[in-house]
């Protein structure tokens, strides 16, 4: 009978995928231009707001959540790349350094988006706090930027497309039902502390999750439209 782990909470799940079709939307109506520039200026705030909730819920979610479980150590890394460590239920030290690098490449995508100004159809909430120059330096990371992203993308599908042709591992359902599913024949593969370590995931995490992303959402809301 297949053991079956809490991974994901429901804020993660959530996260995830409500940030997925933020990044489709933004990059779908920046290509669009014109009036659809709204549309993008909108999504960018609801990015950067679900960016700093799960910067907080890095530090305060469920287990597999949290960046201290997750984040490899220089040894770690070095251990995995050489196949001498354990199986892990979350992120390995590979898709670790993926999940941070696209979180800051993602942020630094909707703050810099925050002081941008084309002198056409968009300007940043912020953009007239700073001098041109600073502006102009805005404009660029954020225009070149949108190709790390693109990389960062690419590399995140081909790593779920690689685990399931190659390793015969689902990486999309946990992520979707919450759970991952351990077969007996596989339990070796793991420390048995780690076997243990199912992610809370009941209504008390849930409601701070609720609490903290409708607070993070007014206090961003108040500084871009004062």
């Amino acid at each position: 009978m297949k053991k079956i782990i809490r991974i994901w909470d429901l804020p993660i799940r959530l996260f995830h995928w409500a940030l997925v079709v933020f990044i489709i939307i933004s990059f779908i109506t920046v290509n669009i231009g014109g009036d659809a520039m709204a549309l993008h200026a909108l999504s960018g705030y609801c990015i950067l707001a679900l960016i700093i909730f799960r910067i907080f819920w890095g530090f305060f979610g469920s287990h597999h959540a949290r960046f201290i479980n997750f984040v490899p150590s220089p040894r770690g890394l070095y251990q995995y790349l050489k196949g001498q460590s354990p199986a892990v239920l979350g992120h390995n030290p590979l898709g670790s350094l993926s999940v941070l690098a696209l979180i800051f490449a993602v942020g630094l995508q909707a703050v810099t988006g925050l002081f941008s100004n084309d002198d056409i159809l968009f300007e940043g909430p912020f953009a007239q706090y700073v001098s041109n120059a600073t502006v102009a330096i805005f404009n660029s990371i954020h225009h070149w930027n949108d190709l790390v992203l693109l990389g960062l993308i690419a590399v995140h599908l081909c790593a779920i497309f690689y685990y399931q042709r190659f390793r015969r591992e689902n990486l999309i359902k946990p992520m979707l039902v919450g759970d991952k599913e351990i077969d007996p024949s596989e339990e070796a593969k793991y420390l048995p502390a780690g076997l243990g370590q199912d992610s809370k995931d009941g209504a008390w995490q849930r409601g701070t999750a609720l609490l903290l992303l409708s607070l993070i959402a007014v206090i961003l809301g108040y500084f871009v439209t004062r």
